[in-house]
């Protein structure tokens, strides 16, 4: 089973892309913040990150940055409330950008398309 690591702040989030997620057949770990996600990145050795931008404390380009230092072929979704964070070149580096939504069929889609 493929295991995809969830970093966002926002718990409403975590529980609507775990519940979806699982459904696809993935397994779904979960970080609050980016330092938390840098502490299990390692742990966990995730098949794809999904990652919020805008987070209290280390901010989603910041660790974006820091998880392609550490594993450069590791595929990041950014997943944003914002549409303006598109533009950021830092963005440019995770694999897809994803304008957060109830409506998850992009979001799967990344997902499928990028997952090893």
């Amino acid at each position: 089973m493929k295991k995809i690591l969830l970093v966002d702040d926002e718990e409403s989030i975590h529980l609507l892309y775990r519940d979806e997620l699982e459904e696809e057949g993935y397994e779904i770990h979960s970080a609050l913040s980016g330092d938390e996600a840098l502490d299990k990145l390692d742990i966990l050795s995730p098949d794809l990150v999904i990652l919020d931008i805008n987070m209290p404390g280390l901010n989603g380009i910041d660790t974006l940055r820091e998880m392609k230092e550490r594993k450069p072929d590791l595929p990041v979704i950014l997943s944003s409330a914002y549409n303006e964070f598109k533009q950021d070149l830092a963005s440019w580096a995770s694999e897809a950008y994803i304008v957060k939504s109830s409506d998850l069929t992009e979001l799967k889609e990344a997902v499928a398309k990028h997952i090893s």
